[in-house]
């Protein structure tokens, strides 16, 4: 309910009152929009006009994606250092540093020499248009330990 508003209007037309009504809704699942598209357009057949859909994303949302972007890198970073103390006989550590380096951010593939407005645009260029992407680089330094080392303590 607080993702939607109702505008209702009134009118007498001849020995007849006619209602027109404006429904605004906010949706965070694309499936959902679509399942409820399709019901009214089923239900009310052509008394029911959908206008094109409007993306965008929540200040919300972007945070949650800078975050995923970071602790991704993070991970990233983590297993190729593994990956190198394998390739020589070591052992990752704890972190003991780790330092957001550089985040980008971008939107879709906006071209400023767009001819035909957003509203002659298909659902796939709208939906490219608003897809937001973020890269994050990071600087991580690992404590290495030798495994002849964790030998020696276990025994």
């Amino acid at each position: 309910e607080e993702n939607m508003t109702i505008t209702e209007d009134f009118s007498r037309v001849e020995n007849t009152y006619q209602m027109e009504a404006e429904v605004c809704i906010i949706f965070s699942d694309f499936g959902k929009m679509q399942n409820v598209c399709n019901l009214l357009i089923e239900k009310l057949g052509t008394s029911v006009t959908i206008n094109p859909p409007h993306f965008y994303h929540t200040p919300e949302a972007i945070d949650t994606l800078r975050r995923q972007v970071c602790v991704t890198a993070v991970g990233n970073t983590r297993r190729k250092a593994q990956e190198v103390c394998r390739l020589f006989g070591q052992a990752l550590g704890k972190p003991l540093l780790i330092k957001e380096e550089e985040t980008k951010e971008w939107g879709g593939h906006i071209d400023s020499h767009l001819s035909h407005s957003a509203d002659s645009q298909t659902l796939q260029e709208r939906i490219q248009n608003a897809t937001a992407y973020a890269s994050c680089r990071v600087f991580a330094v690992f404590e290495i330990k030798g495994k002849e080392n964790r030998r020696n303590k276990l025994l």
